[in-house]
Parts: structure tokens; sequence; C-alpha cells
């Protein structure tokens, strides 16, 4: 599974350095960000209950399991996409990385009808992230499952430092990433096998053991990262993409 190195809330020279952890729904985040130097502990916290706040509302807006959510009530057809713009955003997304995937990532041919969940937790992961840039905070790690997205650099002033493990064996990393901006996604984490159908059959999918891509938005990265664990080998057609995603395969090759 993909895991990034957090360092311990400490104070450094050039800023408040913050690390929390919070589950909302069914997923763990953990967010760790260096505030600017004129930013107090006071701002930090007020920067980090905005974007934890960003995500329990998208959650509970947009969460595929609830039962009273904007995409249940578009599921069961009781509302139109366009009648809040979150929403036409969600749908939107959904219907691009269709057709960019060659129809192996589609939101619609999943048991029950249209389900994001492929998409929404990067996409709300991305809104969380933006609270955080509109606090004044450009030195962030977002880290959801499997999944990361970064910015900037690490407390100690490197590359965040992202490791790729493989989930047959937590011991061994597959690969080492540095990254000042970013995202990584993986699918088939922890041995996971049973998650992702294969859309146009309708099963369970049986394609790669692991899948995970790098590029630069972590919504683009999750879907990707299902379409090629649903398509394996021919989903070697359509990937890597001209706009900078591209994966590793269980050896750590891209």
């Amino acid at each position: 599974m993909s895991t990034v190195v957090l360092p311990e809330r400490v104070r450094a020279a050039t800023g408040i350095v913050v690390r929390h952890q919070v589950q909302i729904g069914a997923n763990q985040f953990t967010f760790c960000f260096t505030a600017p130097p004129a930013m107090d502990r006071r701002g930090a916290g007020e920067a980090l209950a905005d974007a934890v706040a960003e995500l329990r509302a998208l959650d509970t807006t947009f969460g595929p399991l609830r039962e009273r959510s904007l995409v249940s009530r578009f599921r069961r057809g009781e509302i139109s996409a366009d009648l809040y713009a979150p929403l036409t955003d969600l749908v939107d997304r959904c219907i691009l990385m269709r057709a960019a995937t060659d129809g192996w990532f589609d939101a619609w041919a999943v048991p029950g009808g249209f389900d994001p969940s492929g998409l929404v937790k990067g996409w709300s992961v991305e809104r969380a992230a933006a609270r955080l840039r509109a606090a004044g905070i450009e030195n962030y790690a977002i880290h959801a499952g499997a999944d990361v997205t970064v910015r900037g650099h690490s407390p100690a002033g490197r590359p965040w430092r992202i490791a790729v493990r493989d989930p047959y064996d937590g011991r061994r990393v597959i690969e080492t990433l540095e990254l000042t901006s970013g995202a990584v996604a993986t699918t088939g984490a922890a041995g996971r096998h049973d998650h992702v159908i294969d859309p146009h059959t309708g099963q369970q999918a049986d394609g790669f053991a692991l899948t995970t891509v790098i590029g630069p938005e972590l919504s683009a990265a999750n879907g990707y990262a299902i379409a090629l664990y649903a398509a394996g080998p021919t989903g070697l057609g359509w990937f890597p993409t001209a706009d900078g995603y591209r994966a590793l395969d269980r050896t750590g090759r891209s």
C-alpha cells in the first residue's frame, strides 16, 4: 500500500508543523503541513479545522453509502446533476474518466447504479487541500488510506517521500517516490481484490494484482488506478497519459 512518512508535531524554524489524524465515515485521513512563518498556532488550527470540516461536509453531502446524500438521490433519479455545482463537477469527472479509460472506469456500470466511489475520496481530498492553500499553506501532505496528495516540501525541507509497499509482503518496499507536487493512488492494496467491478461484465475484476498511479490530481489517479486494475494488460493501450499519469507495476517499474 502507499504510505508517506509524516513527522510528529514539532515547531520548526520555518513555521509550525502540524500532524493530525481523523476518521470520517469509512476513511481515515492524515494531515501533515507546515504553516507559513507568519501563522501562529491558532491560525494553523483554524486552517486544519476548515479542511477537516470540508471533508466531513463532503462525506455527508456526497457519500455514496448515505441514503440522503446528493449522490444517492441522483442515483435514484430524484435530482439532476446540475442541482449543485460540486455534484455537476463530480458527475462530469466520472464522464471524462469513462471516456479516458475506454469504459474501464464507469461509475454507471456498477450494481445499484451510479457510484462514484472510485473518484469521490480523491476529489474530497483535493477540495480539503484547496482549503489549506486558501489559508496560505503551501507545504502539505494529505494521506487517505492507500492514497496521498502532496505539495511543496516536508518539514525537513525535502521532497515528500512516499513508499509503495508490496500488498503480499508489507515489509517489502516496491518503490520510494519523492514528490513536491502531485498524487499517488493504489488499488489492490493490502490484499483487497474484491472491490473493483469489471464494467464490461459486471463481475469482480481480475486484472493486475496491484496498481499504483502517480499524477497531478488524486481523483484522476484514483480513477486510472481502478481502471487499470480492472483492465489488466488491456489498459496499457491508453496508459500512460499525455497529461502526466503513469503507473508502477509490482516491481516498481513505471
